[in-house]
């Protein structure tokens, strides 16, 4: 059912400046008598930095069936034709298929297996859900880059997200390398909230998905979480995840090599934590962007 809007703003932001302001929310849940599925180091360098990378965490098999469902929604008509999909600018190759989780049955399985479930719902010590899913694409040669921005801070605004108690997992498809256009993160920018400036234009999401203008940091604002925590590349290999709270400090360049990325990407929301109706004068986003009417908890 749709959100209604029962709790106070504790993050404004586009309200007409560009400004931090001190994160009121913990990054790991947990409490400490909690067993951990991963160790005690993963868990504390995820507190500190805002993200972890899981090595290896799938098999050789098990990359080259994804792939292969990456190919299969890639060409498929129907998606295609859905409206759920997102572009290149220029080039108008596809960049992103949304809702994943529910038009793939692999995909529905692989957010429930236990090697990512049980770290969300271990870091966000609640029943999670997917909050939004999808198939990230930078094509060879013309990938776009993607510019800084915080989750959270666009999950709030436009989603009405309530507190940072959601995660991201990127899982690698495909070799990431230093010079494909990889995941860059800003280490220990999570620990503050970055407000933009600006207001939120209307359905801003069909531009900003492409190339976000709205809800980005300030030169000002990224000068100093760089110069602060600096820059990590999150370069891997097929299978490995990128575990990275929704308030870090993130993006990537473009892709004008001959190697092309590609990437899961799932969000989990703690249930406490379900959308409201969001913080901005807009309606909601789509609902194949923010799930709002459809809400179920990952089990399994």
């Amino acid at each position: 059912m749709p959100g209604q809007q029962q709790c106070d703003d504790v993050y404004p932001s586009r309200q007409g400046a560009n400004e931090f302001s001190e994160r009121l929310d913990p990054t790991v849940y947990a409490p400490i008598s909690r067993v951990a599925p991963l160790s005690q180091q993963q868990i504390d360098d995820y507190a500190e930095n805002g993200f972890m990378v899981l090595e290896d965490l799938f098999s050789d098999v098990e990359v080259k069936m994804f792939q292969q469902e990456l190919e299969r929604l890639r060409h498929d008509e129907k998606i295609k034709q859905s409206g759920e999909t997102i572009t290149e600018p220029g080039s108008g190759e596809l960049r992103s298929v949304f809702r994943v989780h529910e038009n793939s049955a692999l995909f529905k399985k692989l957010v429930a297996d236990s090697r990512l479930a049980e770290v969300a719902r271990y870091v966000l010590n609640d029943d999670v859900y997917i909050h939004q899913s999808r198939l990230n694409y930078k094509p060879a040669f013309r990938g776009k880059e993607f510019y800084w921005h915080s989750d959270f801070e666009t999950w709030h605004v436009e989603d009405g997200m309530p507190r940072m108690r959601a995660l991201s997992m990127s899982v690698t498809l495909t070799e990431n390398f230093e010079y494909n256009g990889p995941l860059m993160l800003v280490p220990g920018s999570h620990r503050q909230f970055a407000a933009c400036a600006g207001e939120t234009p209307e359905e801003h999401f069909k531009a900003s998905l492409k190339k976000q203008e709205y809800g980005v940091p300030s030169d000002e604002q990224l000068k100093k979480m760089v110069d602060s925590g600096g820059i990590v590349t999150a370069s891997c290999k097929p299978g490995s995840v990128i575990v990275f709270d929704c308030n870090v400090m993130h993006g990537s360049n473009s892709n004008i090599t001959p190697e092309p990325r590609a990437n899961l990407f799932f969000v989990y929301n703690a249930l406490s934590n379900r959308v409201v109706e969001p913080f901005c004068n807009q309606p909601p986003r789509p609902e194949y962007i923010c799930s709002r009417e459809r809400i179920v908890p990952v089990v399994g």
